[in-house]
């Protein structure tokens, strides 16, 4: 019998869950109070009545070896550390929450997903193997990161117009400096989006469930 999964995406503005045979995610606001430990309260409270064996966490910061290595930029303490098979009572797979939605992307050959989000969520696969990336933190200009640009910190600063401007530019050079065979943009602003860039298509928010779902199929 196939085993079943609850996959926990935690995102900077909300927190969202789906198990096998679910057609319908749940969810919450997440943001700066959001803990580990109130994720997985939250988490069991509104799973109760979901059948699952093992569960998937799409982490929004750099995970190592399954294990979160720096605490999330925009929610609360705690993270690193944590027992999340105590917390959700089940045996877990941790991964970046970019990892994950990359993995629910994926269609082959080498692709570059990046997340436009509260921040800049980024992850490569290559011939089926994924790694995640920290690209939203690496310098641009004037002392800026790429998250400073494509974020939601950049959305709102800058207007759809001029950041459409500025995700078209590095999209285009990120695929030119990584060889990508193409790009998936993901994340709740890349429907915002008006003409994609070159190698570039829309990703879907659910692919990230996707993901978490394959995490315990693979071989």
């Amino acid at each position: 019998m196939a085993q079943r999964v609850l996959v926990v995406d935690v995102g900077g503005t909300h927190l969202k869950i789906l198990a096998t045979g679910q057609r319908t995610p749940r969810k919450i606001v997440s943001g700066p109070k959001m803990t580990a430990e109130l994720m997985c309260k939250w988490v069991r409270k509104a799973a109760s009545d979901w059948l699952y064996d093992v569960a998937t966490v799409g982490y929004p910061a750099p995970v190592v070896h399954g294990k979160p290595v720096h605490e999330p930029y925009n929610l609360g303490k705690g993270w690193v550390g944590f027992d999340y098979a105590k917390g959700l009572g089940c045996p877990v797979k941790v991964l970046n929450d970019a990892a994950m939605q990359a993995v629910g992307s994926y269609e082959g050959g080498r692709m570059l997903f990046l997340g436009l989000g509260t921040g800049l969520g980024s992850a490569m696969i290559v011939g089926g193997i994924v790694e995640p990336m920290e690209l939203a933190h690496l310098p641009d200009k004037k002392g800026k990161t790429y998250e400073d640009y494509l974020g939601l910190r950049g959305l709102k600063c800058m207007g759809k117009k001029k950041w459409r401007r500025y995700v078209a530019r590095i999209v285009e050079e990120l695929q030119a400096a990584l060889e990508a065979d193409y790009i998936v943009l993901g994340g709740g602003n890349a429907k915002i989006i008006k003409t994609l860039p070159p190698k570039a298509r829309l990703g879907a928010n659910d692919n990230a469930f996707i993901g978490g779902f394959r995490l315990w199929s693979a071989k």
